[in-house]
């Protein structure tokens, strides 16, 4: 038995289907890279500047942590490191509503196009 996008594909015109096509679920490793395009992709690209530049700044506090002799040094060390870790960390995670809200979108980009096919039809 077909299933129900079977069916859909088959009842549509070729120019419908290439939107359709455009607005299938993409993967999440699609919809990390498409974060980087459109208006507000330099935003993107500038939270993973800062979150590469907290990154590397946390290893290289953390790096000097273990190498510290000292009680009150290590201490610095070890908390600047970690909480530019955290903050690294907490900056990537920043880009996940977006994910997000780009599949809403294209799943009611969908929905609309199926909507004005069965109106049309």
């Amino acid at each position: 038995m077909p299933s129900i996008d079977d069916l859909i594909k088959e009842a549509l015109t070729e120019q419908e289907s290439e939107i359709i096509k455009s607005t299938e679920e993409l993967g999440y490793f699609s919809l990390a890279i498409g974060l980087f395009s459109g208006k507000l992709g330099w935003v993107s690209w500038v939270i993973m500047l800062v979150q590469g530049a907290l990154f590397v700044a946390g290893v290289w506090a953390a790096w000097q942590f273990f190498g510290a002799t000292d009680l009150l040094v290590a201490l610095k060390w070890g908390l600047s490191g970690a909480v530019l870790i955290l903050m690294a960390g907490m900056m990537k995670m920043s880009l996940m509503p977006q994910i997000q809200a780009d599949r809403v979108l294209r799943e009611l980009k969908r929905v609309e196009l199926l909507i004005l096919h069965r109106a049309g039809g």
